[in-house]
């Protein structure tokens, strides 16, 4: 009984892991293992998201971001400037860290500050306009992602035709959240005295080095170090300055990058199936990408359809919307969810708040899409 708990509860937790590496054993008997198989495995995307996860992994660890956070929050008194810091926070810190890493960070310490003013109804508007900017504060970036570190190695983009690519996009969010802020605060609490905690300032040579870390992992995004030397440093270094650092790897993308690989390798050797979903696809890329994110999620859009399409920036630009919608069209959506879950009272409606929310940010930022595409 205790096997089979442990069972649902795997599968529940890693819903997408199960699923696909269910269907990449099932594309294995219609197209036998060979030595093509390890050319389905882009190494050099899977070695740069595990330095980069186990560099963040090592920064949280030390407090980095903890730190800072509680030092830019220790003068606002107001919960309306509060939301809109935090918001921006997520926004920004997205971009570096990836989306769930900004989330993972902010969110506990959003829901201390704001357990201050009592009033749960803002903060769930909070929470939910944090992850919305997460989500779209990371599209600006290679390394915002997981599907945008994906693309950028898969159709080879330049740092600036990727930037310059989902710009308007970000500037359009940008305004959007802080327009969304001040709509959802339209009155205003203050405290006496800021709401923070005392925090540990980070030790400064541990710092150093992990930023060192980090600036060669984004040297080996832009093409100017090889992965293999990047990766045989990050982890040589990590090893023996926190090697605990290692478990806060998300293994489970990683492996689940590997199934989606095989899976995709074996449908393109597949010609009914590829030339079928190529047409599918090509009709209006974008669009297929938003819509099966809401089903799939978007980073397992983002690898399964980049097999049926060469364009790649429509590509981008349709898996990074996509992340708005659903609670499952991108998977840091979860995180906060199950933050405030473990919080949650009956009929405060997250879920419906989040949906309607996430569906008038998608509209908007698709419409901008239809005017400059």
């Amino acid at each position: 009984m205790i096997m089979k708990d442990k069972v649902l509860h795997f599968i529940k937790t890693d819903t997408i892991l199960v699923v696909s590496g269910i269907l990449a054993a099932i594309s294995c008997f219609f197209v036998p293992p060979d030595k093509e198989y390890l050319d389905y495995v882009n190494f050099r995307v899977l070695a740069i998201l595990f330095s980069l996860m186990l560099v963040v992994g090592a920064l949280v660890r030390i407090g980095t971001f903890d730190y800072l956070t509680n030092r830019l929050l220790g003068r606002i008194h107001s919960e309306r400037y509060i939301s809109l810091f935090l918001v921006l926070l997520s926004f920004f810190l997205s971009m570096l860290l990836t989306n769930d890493v900004a989330l993972v960070t902010l969110v506990p310490f959003a829901l201390l500050l704001l357990a201050a003013f009592g009033d749960r109804r803002r903060t769930i508007y909070t929470l939910i306009l944090m992850t919305v900017a997460a989500n779209l504060g990371s599209m600006l970036t290679p390394i915002g992602n997981p599907q945008n570190l994906y693309l950028f190695t898969e159709y080879g983009f330049s740092l600036s035709k990727f930037t310059l690519l989902m710009l308007p996009y970000s500037l359009a969010s940008l305004v959007l959240l802080c327009l969304s802020v001040f709509l959802l605060n339209r009155t205003d609490h203050t405290l006496d005295q800021a709401t923070v905690h005392e925090v540990e300032r980070p030790g400064l040579p541990r710092l150093v080095i992990y930023m060192v870390l980090f600036l060669i992992c984004l040297l080996t995004v832009v093409g100017a170090l090889h992965w293999g030397i990047m990766l045989g440093i990050v982890a040589a270094v990590v090893l023996v300055m926190d090697f605990r650092s290692f478990k806060k790897v998300d293994y489970a993308l990683l492996i689940t990058f590997v199934f989606f690989f095989i899976l995709i390798g074996n449908l393109g050797r597949i010609d009914a199936i590829r030339n079928t979903l190529t047409k599918i696809v090509d009709q209006n890329v974008t669009l297929t990408a938003v819509l099966s994110s809401q089903i799939i999620s978007n980073v397992p859009a983002a690898m399964l359809l980049s097999a049926f399409t060469a364009n790649g920036s429509a590509l981008a630009v349709g898996v990074n919307l996509g992340g708005l919608g659903t609670l499952i069209a991108s998977m840091a959506s979860l995180i906060t969810y199950k933050f405030y879950a473990k919080e949650r009272k009956p009929g405060e409606g997250y879920l419906l708040k989040f949906t309607i929310i996430n569906i008038i940010f998608l509209g908007l930022l698709y419409g901008l899409h239809l005017l400059i595409r």
